[in-house]
């Protein structure tokens, strides 16, 4: 035994997701998402049992638009919260995208270009 945990199956672009599965996969806790639901009444994932939550395409895309809003872009909850009823997300409620396989080339390209941007950014903070 080798004590390596099982990779996940991939489910279908369709499928169900629980909180865990997309906390995982947008790299946000699952109180934050919990946290979203309070404030974005657009965000209602099927609760089961026990309030089990599982949310469908559409509502993993709209967190990612969330997501980038808040953490890229620079909005407040209260802007985001403005862009939803104000109609100005209206891609977000595209079902989420099919990952893209990356090859190890790709990575360290990409990983290079980051490390370029930590220099730089190192550089401007040290001014």
């Amino acid at each position: 035994m080798s004590g390596a945990i099982p990779a996940r199956p991939r489910k279908a672009p369709t499928a169900f997701r629980t909180i865990s599965e997309v906390a995982d996969d947008l790299h946000i806790p699952q109180h934050v998402l919990r946290f979203w639901e309070t404030k974005f009444p657009q965000l209602k994932p099927l609760k089961r049992g026990g309030g089990r939550r599982y949310y469908r395409p559409e509502d993993i895309g709209l967190l990612r638009r969330i997501s980038d809003l808040l953490y890229t872009q620079g909005y407040t909850i209260k802007g985001v919260q403005r862009l939803l009823r104000e109609g100005g997300l209206a891609d977000a409620e595209l079902p989420m995208p099919e990952p893209v396989e990356a090859g190890p080339d790709t990575l360290r390209a990409i990983l290079d270009d980051l490390e370029d941007l930590a220099e730089e950014m190192h550089a401007l903070a040290g001014r």
